[in-house]
């Protein structure tokens, strides 16, 4: 008889008891009969406790296995902040849990065991062959898997109980977790700059080797991002040459260089020459910004004259002048464009008077000297009829300094003075 079928059968005896005194007080029973309905209320229940169970029978085998299995006795223990080993070295996990165990029957082969023992060390090697192959950074994931995994009773090693474990926990030491932390914000960062330098390096393999792989490519490039407006992309061709040129390390081709801005390649490399030459002079010196001087002063005042290098009316035009600034004692000046400017077999000076080895210059000759004819000033030169102005006297009328205003001697063009 199971539990149910008691306590309804005590039920019903109290209610039977009860209807009977109430009706023997009613009827006012002698006392005899009191007695007889007291031992028929005591005899009744233990008559259908026999009934039941001869009717009962054993249980069909069908149905054996959805009857409530009959309570089994269990012990506990507790465990706290056990380290259990995860798939990192030195991150370890930390394991808590109560360990519910209970014996299987199976007989001891030790006399004496201690049970809570076999039990936690049972469930903690079910859970370190589970730990040991997961990452520390996915303790609560872990966690859960843990409950599940250990929330069944298995037997230990020994066959002499059966263990499993509730209310697991499972975290990481707070020093681990910031570690990790750290760890995740560097390995994220890395990615975004390994995708922005992979972006880069795209970028720029695309503008070298495509769009400024040479100037016609630059200009289509510069057509296509500015779509109707042609004018404005003739007037870049000159940038996107000098683009073009600089990202494939070349000058700029000389049929585009009348597109380019500012100064043309011969000019640059006449002032690259100029700057080599003051180097050598050790006037500059290399890396270094060097002022201009009069000499580059006086090339660019010859090159606005329309008198390029190799043009013979440079040194005619040199000499000229430096005779005149030495009347104003300039004489570095004067050597200065003489060894720059003049050519040292120049027409007409190489042994001309009013030169001499030394400086180019001995100071002017008296008019109607030997080598000189009666015109004072322009005496005969080696280079077909072209004259020299005479220069001024250092003095003045009177042997005083030249006037402030007097007039400059006039220079030679083409062999004629004017």
């Amino acid at each position: 008889m199971t539990s149910g079928t008691k306590t309804v059968t005590v039920f019903l005896t109290v209610i039977c008891g009860l209807i009977l005194t109430a009706f023997g007080v009613a009827a006012h029973w002698p006392g005899w009969l009191w007695s007889a309905m007291a031992a028929m209320l005591l005899a009744v229940p233990a008559l259908a406790v026999k009934a039941a169970e001869h009717r009962g029978g054993p249980v069909p085998a069908e149905l054996a296995p959805h009857l409530t299995p009959p309570p089994v006795e269990r012990w506990e223990e507790r465990v706290v902040q056990v380290a259990l080993p995860s798939s990192w070295d030195d991150y370890d996990f930390l394991f808590s849990a109560t360990v519910r165990w209970c014996p299987t029957g199976a007989a001891a082969t030790e006399p004496v065991v201690n049970p809570a023992g076999l039990a936690v060390d049972a469930v903690l090697e079910r859970a370190r062959r589970i730990t040991e192959q997961r990452d520390p950074a996915r303790a609560s994931l872990v966690q859960h898997e843990l409950n599940g995994a250990l929330g069944r009773m298995r037997p230990d090693a020994t066959g002499y109980l059966q263990a499993m474990a509730e209310d697991v926990t499972l975290v990481l030491a707070e020093h681990d977790r910031e570690r990790l932390e750290k760890l995740a914000a560097v390995r994220k960062d890395k990615a975004v700059w390994e995708h922005q330098r992979k972006h880069e390096q795209s970028k720029r393999e695309y503008l070298g080797q495509d769009v400024l792989k040479d100037t016609g490519s630059a200009v289509v490039w510069w057509l296509a991002r500015n779509d109707d407006q042609v004018d404005k992309t003739v007037k870049d061709i000159g940038l996107l040459a000098q683009l073009t040129s600089a990202a494939n390390n070349e000058d700029v081709p000389e049929r585009l260089q009348h597109f380019v801005p500012g100064p043309r390649t011969w000019e640059a490399a006449d002032a690259q020459a100029d700057a080599a030459a003051d180097t050598a002079d050790g006037s500059a010196v290399p890396g270094q910004e060097r002022e201009a001087s009069a000499a580059d002063h006086y090339d660019a005042f010859l090159r606005t004259m329309g008198f390029p290098d190799g043009d013979v009316r440079r040194s005619l035009v040199t000499r000229q002048v430096v005779e005149v600034i030495k009347q104003y004692d300039r004489i570095e000046t004067a050597e200065q464009l003489l060894s720059r400017f003049d050519a040292p077999d120049g027409p007409g000076f190489s042994d001309g008077p009013g030169f001499s080895d030394d400086t180019g210059f001995s100071g002017p000759e008296e008019p109607g000297g030997p080598d000189r004819p009666d015109d004072p000033g322009f005496p005969p030169d080696d280079a077909g009829g072209a004259s020299v102005p005479r220069p001024p006297a250092p003095n003045g009328p009177g042997g005083g300094p030249a006037p402030v205003g007097r007039t400059a001697p006039h220079f030679v063009e083409d062999g004629r003075g004017n």
